[in-house]
């Protein structure tokens, strides 16, 4: 313990019991046992918030790592949809819908033309009929 001998240990333990007496002696060596105990459990204490403090750093780069393949993944996403192609997607399905409402349309013209003409019917049919049928003649 702390690089001494054997012969210097009882060296030491006689100096304490001329200077102490044997009165005092137990005491004091309860107080020095006291003293390296505390001693101990300070450096242990240091110890264990030393690799504390290590683990949690650890932990901060592995966030950080994580975070900027993150930050990688979206940059690449972004890339790879921009807005002007999402324009000109929007662009594209609203022709599609154009289309669709066109042939609709169309699809509601030729049942109105070939409704016959009553006399019930509106006159509005009536004259979508009759100008159908000239446009067919």
């Amino acid at each position: 313990m702390f690089g001494l001998d054997f012969g210097e240990i009882i060296v030491i333990a006689l100096v304490a019991v001329i200077f102490l007496g044997p009165e005092k002696l137990p005491e004091a060596m309860v107080k020095v046992a006291k003293f390296f105990k505390s001693v101990k459990n300070s450096v242990n204490d240091v110890k264990s918030t030393f690799e504390q403090e290590m683990k949690i750093q650890e932990l901060k780069d592995e966030a950080l790592t994580y975070k900027k393949k993150l930050d990688e993944m979206a940059t690449s996403a972004r890339k790879t949809i921009t807005f002007d192609e999402l324009e000109e997607i929007k662009k594209s399905t609203q022709n599609v819908s154009d289309s669709f409402k066109e042939l609709e349309d169309s699809v509601k013209n030729d049942v109105v033309s070939e409704t016959p003409k009553t006399e019930n019917a509106p006159s509005h049919v009536a004259t979508v009929t009759q100008t159908n049928k000239e446009e067919k003649a």
